[in-house]
């Protein structure tokens, strides 16, 4: 079994990269026939996780918006 996609990883939402992750390490962790399939899981792996990255800080960003908003409106009535 190959968790390897050739999806680019950039098009992926955070569930799809985070499978993969899950299954990219899975994969690594059984060990990969070659040097080159590990290396090549490996730099995969790290793509997903820095899109995994991608997508939690700009949730943190949307909520830290979303709070901001929340507060200033309710300064407001005060």
């Amino acid at each position: 079994m190959s968790a390897q996609n050739d999806t680019p990883v950039e098009t992926l939402s955070f569930e799809a990269a985070r499978d993969e992750l899950v299954k990219v390490v899975a994969e690594l962790e059984q060990g990969a026939p070659t040097l080159e399939h590990s290396l090549a899981l490996w730099e995969r792996g790290e793509a997903l996780a820095a899109r995994c990255e991608e997508w939690l800080l700009g949730a943190k960003r949307r909520l830290d918006a979303a709070r901001a908003a929340s507060d200033s409106s309710d300064g407001g009535e005060s």
